[in-house]
C-alpha cells in the first residue's frame, strides 16, 4: 500500500508540474500577443516570472512607455490587465482549464512612473468547488516596496461545451 501511495504521490506531482508549466506557457504566450489581445501583449510587454509554484506566482516589471499615461504614471488600465492575467495565470496553475471572473476588486494606493521596477505577486487564497480566490500585490521596488495596488479576485470553472451539431433524421 504504501508503494501504490508513493505512486500516487509522484503522479500528482507531475501532473501539478505540469499545470504549472501550462500555466507559464500561456503566460509567456499571452505576454508576447500570441494568444489573446495586443492591449494584453502591450499592457505585459518585458514581464519577467522570478518566482513560480503551484497557486503562487511573484514576478518583476519595468513600466514601459506603452502602458503609461500622459502624465507619464503607470495607466490604471494596464495595471489592472497586469494584475488580472498574472492572477488568472497563478489560478490556472492549480487545475486544468482557464476560469472566468465573477468578482474583480482593485484598490489603487500609489502609481509608478515610465521605467520603475515594480514586483507583482499573487497567491491562490482558496477553492470552493467551482470557485476559486486569489490576491494580488503590486509594489513599487523603485520606491522602497511602496504598494500600488492590491487586488481580489474570484473565478468560477468554464464548463462551457460548444453544442455538437444535431444529425437530422430523414423523411
Amino acid at each position: 500500500m504504501k508503494a501504490d501511495t508513493s505512486k500516487e504521490e509522484a503522479q500528482s506531482m507531475t501532473m501539478m508540474h505540469l499545470q504549472l508549466q501550462r500555466s507559464l506557457k500561456w503566460l509567456d504566450d499571452v505576454t508576447h500577443g500570441i494568444i489573446g489581445y495586443e492591449l494584453e501583449s502591450r499592457s505585459l510587454a518585458g514581464l519577467q516570472v522570478i518566482e513560480a509554484r503551484t497557486g503562487f506566482l511573484r514576478c518583476n516589471f519595468i513600466v514601459p512607455l506603452l502602458a503609461s499615461d500622459i502624465n507619464g504614471n503607470w495607466h490604471v488600465g494596464a495595471i489592472a490587465t497586469i494584475i488580472d492575467n498574472v492572477g488568472g495565470a497563478a489560478i490556472y496553475s492549480t487545475g486544468h482549464h482557464l476560469k472566468v471572473t465573477v468578482n474583480f476588486n482593485i484598490t489603487y494606493y500609489s502609481t509608478a512612473k515610465i521605467q520603475d521596477e515594480v514586483e507583482i505577486e499573487a497567491k491562490v487564497k482558496g477553492n470552493k468547488g467551482k470557485l476559486t480566490s486569489m490576491a494580488v500585490e503590486v509594489r513599487n521596488k523603485s520606491n522602497g516596496g511602496q504598494l500600488i495596488a492590491s487586488a481580489t479576485q474570484w473565478t468560477a470553472a468554464n464548463d462551457y461545451r460548444s453544442p455538437q451539431p444535431q444529425s437530422r433524421a430523414k423523411l
